[in-house]
């Protein structure tokens, strides 16, 4: 039998305090540990919860993932990847915005993090576009959008998140093939964007199309994008765990950095140890306050309750995922990606199996929502690098984002209520969903 008085102490406490601008992590864990004092429940139990949720062998995957993708920024592949994107799509009108859109298609599927995405090519792209003659809000916007394909383009570090909340009962090769076609689909719905708004303004082509130059770079930028085979092809043929196939990614990203490109030294690989370790810290806090957040939750059968008592007005799937879709788009505004993923995601299960949707389906359902998450106010991780690179304040660059939230809310209702964008090529592969 649920506790109407310890639910309401729970998530009330909880809401206050982010309220108050407590951080999230501490913010659950103070909720959670307040809800079983006055359940007179042993205080052992949260510490348990929070040391267990990080006992995990699957969750060694996120730091190697974003390891990889930092000593690749620390060894000169960013460059590469955008001359390879110059060849490919540069010639188009607003050539520069193309590029933009496709470096993150590419780079998305390295670093597997918009925020690291953004960081990265924003630093580059951004002056450069402006001082291309485009917009600067533009260019701020058109990098902050296209970011978010990291998200979903394999591997990324969050369907890792993903699969341990949810049990164990998904595949992550299937996960990363599922984001496969949603992510390049959101990329070249921002390119129709993109060319819509160039043509429109003017903007000019960035550079003539030539089969050698296309050559070059593919070769130039090959050794890098290597990571990528080696991380899917571990994963999907059952050669290694993703835990593994990522563990392998960073050792190949070093002789990459060190010994093909010789972009770097040892040093540069300190530097991205050391980039690596602050959002590790942050995502590893929110996972162990999460266990005992989420372990409370399951005691007063909130999600039993929940499920009972919404299953009384939504009649239909299409009906809980637009719903679903609604609440997800309100939590990015709140609370960050990683404490969704781990609070929502138990939550939301019940529904899951009673309205037969696919795990790995509604997976790329709360990837791309919560992506979308990270460039909207008030705290949106990308939206503030992209306003400490541009120098243009949030509200500004939120009022220019408006356009490109309205094409990844269409790309976002696609993915929602066309299954097989996300579930045609895992099928294809054979992984079972």
């Amino acid at each position: 039998m649920t506790d109407p008085i310890a639910v309401s102490l729970l998530l009330g406490s909880f809401f206050l305090l982010l309220i108050l601008g407590t951080n999230i992590a501490f913010s659950m864990a103070i909720a959670a540990i307040g809800t079983m004092i006055y359940l007179d429940l042993p205080l052992e139990i949260a510490f348990q919860r929070i040391v267990s949720g990080l006992s995990s062998f699957s969750l060694l995957a996120v730091p190697f993932f974003i390891l990889a993708g930092d000593i690749m920024s620390e060894g000169g592949i960013t460059d590469r990847l955008l001359r390879l994107a110059r060849a490919v799509v540069g010639w188009m009108r607003g050539g520069l915005a193309m590029v933009n859109i496709m470096a993150s298609m590419f780079f998305g599927g390295i670093s597997g993090s918009a925020i690291a995405d953004m960081s990265s090519l924003g630093n580059i792209l951004i002056p450069a576009m402006h001082k291309g003659g485009y917009d600067k809000d533009f260019a701020t916007t058109v990098t902050m959008a296209s970011s978010v394909q990291g998200m979903l383009i394999p591997p990324s570090h969050n369907m890792i998140i993903y699969a341990m909340a949810i049990g164990g009962g998904v595949s992550v090769g299937a996960l990363f093939m599922a984001g496969l076609v949603p992510g390049v689909v959101l990329g070249v719905a921002l390119m129709g964007y993109s060319y819509y708004i160039s043509r429109k303004r003017n903007y000019p082509v960035d550079s003539n199309f030539t089969a050698s130059e296309l050559m070059t770079s593919f070769v130039g930028a090959i050794w890098g994008m290597m990571t990528i085979f080696i991380i899917l092809s571990g994963v999907l043929t059952g050669v290694f765990t993703a835990t593994e196939s990522a563990s392998v990614a960073v050792l190949w990203a070093v002789i990459c950095a060190l010994f093909i490109y010789r972009a770097t030294d040892l040093k540069g690989i300190w530097r991205a140890l050391g980039s690596t370790v602050v959002p590790l810290a942050q995502i590893m806090i929110i996972i162990g306050a999460a266990g005992a957040f989420g372990w409370v939750i399951a005691f007063l059968r909130v999600p039993d309750y929940l499920a009972n008592s919404v299953f009384d007005f939504i009649g239909s799937k299409y009906a809980f995922l637009l719903a679903v879709n609604v609440l997800l788009l309100g939590l990015g505004l709140l609370a960050s990606m990683t404490s969704i993923i781990v609070i929502m995601t138990p939550i939301i299960i019940p529904f899951l199996d009673k309205f037969e949707i696919s795990y790995v389906h509604f997976g790329v359902i709360l990837i791309l929502n919560l992506g979308i998450g990270l460039i909207t106010p008030p705290v949106g991780g990308v939206l503030f690098v992209g306003s400490a690179i541009s120098k243009i304040s949030i509200e500004r660059l939120s009022v220019a984002m408006l356009p490109f939230y309205l094409v990844m809310i269409v790309v976002l209702l696609l993915v929602t209520f066309i299954p097989a964008i996300s579930l045609w090529l895992p099928r294809l592969m054979g992984l079972g969903v």
